[in-house]
């Protein structure tokens, strides 16, 4: 039958062309129909693409699932049970995915008569459900204005698919197939009014109501949970910054450079970052129980539904769209995910019990009526504030009064919603808490009884008692479990273990120059003060700038071997990753800020290029020359582009003219200091002893710079964003496996008495190091 469809609107012409000879055939009927055929030909024409727009629905909703499986992924690895939102979080491009993702829903026009047509569409509206439900945890990331702005737009999106699936449902749309006859069926066409009987046709409508009460519903949930959030956030930092100031008290005792004490440090703060996750207070949340329930249910739903149509209309047409078999990978893809949600779902909803509910907390999960303040402190706040203001008296009066009026009804509407989220869980939730108790008595009688036979079941290590100050309880009346605790400290440790084994191993190489830090305080001398009027701008140093300026003259050295200077070039460069680590931490002002830029940018020409602000390295003419014309050499041209640079900038200084003259003010004092030393000494040096030179003065340089780095690991603990703080702690701890031999290597070094404060900067180490005081 399709294919003599398909032959008569293809070569309508063809078809016609005997009926025009026909004499007893009205000519405006001919041309009505040719009318007809020829708009069919064109609809058939413009449907060609659909397919592949079919497979653009079925990649958008993988890479969904995609997102799902890697934030799973993620959390099986770090032992986070109640797997928060990492690579799949509600934003702007997860938005636009998800709108393609359930695009079949909102098609108003696509005729889909085909039972797994109508199953696709239905699967999209439960996949939908199932998003919503699992993206709701990722609110807690979020500032004011991004959570605004995505509820809103995920608002936008709900409601149009809501209006979309309200349209298709007063059409037919939703609800339509039109089924062919079938060898099963006897050749027999289905009345439709036997698609009731069977489950099938405008039976369907129930269940998209049943979709469309559940969008909604998630949909106030959102809201109600982003206004809850805002208030638990700033609970949750007052509980932090207690602890941080106890925190504080601990750190300020002996042995910093120690890394065990850091160790310790590290594992306080993950202790507090963990328990303080905003994340993890939402999934404890009533609303985020609710939605678990109500996603597993929908997805229970829907695999109930692909499995009744699975068997009971075999015989149906599978699929008659214009979709064609792009169909089954959406619909397939889309079950798929629907499956993995709910998993997701099952682990959030138990992931809250692995505390120790409190015997207050179950009486109040009881008292479901009860709604805490945190829910409506912030319409509480808005209410006595105005959120509208008046120039005229009148409307002042009106606008007051309309806003007391909303916002008591919001408040209303919050607490109704809040209690029918701690209804829907109260019976999972009360037959989760009898699982638990009846695991923890059968593991009891298990030890008991292999205790009878004279066996020693090796039991897990109870935590220190004194790290439980510096856990914070995500809800009230909820106790973090010992095991809680354990899943923190394995994953701390096994960060910092795996860390371990990637030592900066080419660091450590340029390291072994290092003896004392005398190279500070040789590398620029303050007599090169006296020369001001060649210098013109005076730009203070920065660790990297002194470390690339001496890299830049001991890679001109062509009499020492290639292999060596290549081993050098990457032991410096590997070193001045951690240095820019320490500086971006530590030296955070303007000045500082625009020479290490001009280090960052010059570095690259150098290590890549083997040049120095265009002029070449590798030039042969250096092979001939001793260590000190090659100083003079460089001196030379830093002079007369510092002089350069400060006649153009008449016209105002750019981006690229304040980069060269801090690079060249740089190898100025740098070259001057080598000079005037040589000088002083009346040295002859061959290009061997200005390497070891060089390289020693990195050394120290470098070496004194890293001193820092258990304040680096510290301030990286201790971050202002409580949403980034666990990922900062993990960042740490990975960085103090990274440097453990570093910091062993610089424990017991004697350093600078200088204040806490200047030992981020290079310069107060030369200028005490130079001049010590009395």
């Amino acid at each position: 039958m399709d294919y003599y469809y398909d032959h008569l609107v293809d070569d309508y012409d063809q078809v016609l062309s005997p009926l025009r000879q026909c004499d007893n055939i009205p000519s405006n009927l001919i041309d009505e129909l040719s009318t007809i055929l020829y708009k069919l030909h064109q609809q058939k024409r413009f449907t060609k693409p659909m397919p592949t727009i079919g497979m653009y629905i079925a990649l958008a909703s993988f890479s969904c699932i995609i997102a799902m499986v890697a934030d799973l992924s993620r959390s099986s690895e770090n032992k986070n049970m109640w797997i928060p939102c990492k690579y799949f979080s509600l934003n702007a491009v997860s938005l636009t995915v998800i709108a393609v993702a359930v695009k079949l829903p909102m098609d108003l026009t696509n005729t889909m008569a085909g039972y797994m047509d109508q199953e696709a569409k239905l699967g999209s509206l439960a996949f939908m459900c199932i998003m919503m439900s699992y993206l709701l945890p990722s609110l807690a990331t979020m500032n004011i204005k991004d959570l605004v702005t995505n509820i809103i737009a995920l608002g936008v999106l709900v409601i149009t698919l809501v209006v979309n699936v309200g349209i298709q449902l007063n059409t037919g749309l939703v609800s339509y197939s039109e089924d062919r006859p079938t060898k099963e069926d006897g050749g027999q066409i289905i009345k439709p009014s036997d698609h009731i009987k069977t489950g099938f046709g405008y039976a369907n409508r129930e269940i998209v109501f049943t979709y469309i009460a559940v969008l909604l519903m998630l949909l106030m949930i959102y809201i109600c949970s982003a206004l809850m959030i805002l208030k638990s956030k700033q609970d949750l930092e007052s509980k932090y910054q207690a602890a941080h100031e106890r925190a504080l008290i601990v750190q300020q005792q002996p042995g910093q450079l120690t890394v065990e004490n850091l160790k310790q440090r590290v594992i306080n703060y993950a202790i507090m970052a963990a328990t303080s996750s905003p994340q993890l207070m939402t999934v404890c949340s009533a609303t985020s129980s609710a939605s678990a329930v109500i996603g597993v249910s929908i997805s229970l739903l829907h695999v109930f539904i692909t499995f009744n149509d699975h068997i009971s209309k075999s015989n149906y047409t599978v699929y008659d769209s214009d979709y064609d078999w792009s169909i089954l990978a959406i619909s397939y893809t889309q079950t798929t995910g629907i499956i993995v949600g709910a998993i997701v779902l099952v682990f959030r909803f138990y992931a809250p019990l692995t505390f120790k509910p409190s015997t207050e907390w179950i009486w109040n999960l009881i008292k479901f009526y009860e709604v805490e303040s945190c829910w409506t402190h912030t319409l509480s706040d808005w209410k006595r504030n105005r959120l509208y203001a008046s120039s005229s008296p009148n409307f002042k009066i009106i606008f007051y009064k309309l806003q007391i009026l909303g916002l008591t009804l919001l408040t209303l509407s919050q607490k109704a919603i809040v209690r029918t989220c701690k209804a829907i869980r109260i019976i999972p939730v009360l037959m989760s808490i009898w699982f638990s108790y009846c695991f923890v008595f059968v593991r009891w009688f298990i030890f008991w009884l292999v205790s009878l036979f004279g066996i020693q079941l090796r039991r897990q290590p109870q935590p220190n008692r004194d790290i439980r100050q510096y856990v914070l309880q995500p809800q009230d009346h909820m106790e973090v479990g010992d095991k809680a605790l354990e899943y923190i400290f394995k994953l701390v440790e096994r960060l910092i273990q795996n860390a371990e084994k990637k030592q900066p191993s080419k660091l450590m190489k340029l390291l072994e120059n290092f003896s004392d830090f005398e190279g500070v305080r040789k590398f620029d001398s303050l007599l090169v003060d006296l020369d001001q009027s060649l210098l013109g701008v005076e730009y203070p140093n920065c660790w990297s700038l002194p470390v690339v300026t001496l890299a830049t003259m001991a890679l001109s050295l062509r009499s020492i071997r290639h292999s060596t200077l290549k081993n050098f070039l990457n032991e410096v460069s590997e070193g001045l990753v951690y240095v820019k680590l320490v500086e971006k931490s530590l030296n955070n002002n303007d000045e500082l800020v625009s020479v290490q830029k001009a280090a960052e940018r010059l570095w690259p020409e150098v290590e890549v290029y083997h040049k120095w602000l265009g002029n070449n390295l590798e030039d042969p003419d250096f092979r001939r020359k001793t260590a000190i014309q090659i100083v003079e050499w460089f001196n030379e041209k830093a002079r007369n582009m510092v002089t350069a640079v400060g006649s153009k900038e008449s016209g105002g200084p750019n981006d690229d003219s304040i980069c060269r003259s801090i690079c060249a003010n740089s190898m100025y004092r740098l070259t001057k200091t080598l000079m005037l030393s040589y000088q002083a000494n009346n040295d002859q040096v061959s290009q061997e002893d200005l390497f070891a030179q060089l390289s020693s003065m990195i050394s120290d340089i470098v070496a004194a710079c890293l001193t820092n780095l258990p304040e680096v690991i510290t301030l990286k603990c201790h971050t202002s964003a409580i949403e980034k703080r666990e990922e900062s702690v993990h960042a740490a701890a990975k960085l103090l496996g990274k440097t453990s031999e570093i910091l062993n290597t610089l424990r017991d070094r004697e350093l600078p008495s200088l204040n806490p404060g200047e030992l981020p900067f290079i310069d107060s180490w030369r200028d005490y190091l130079t001049a010590p005081p009395p």
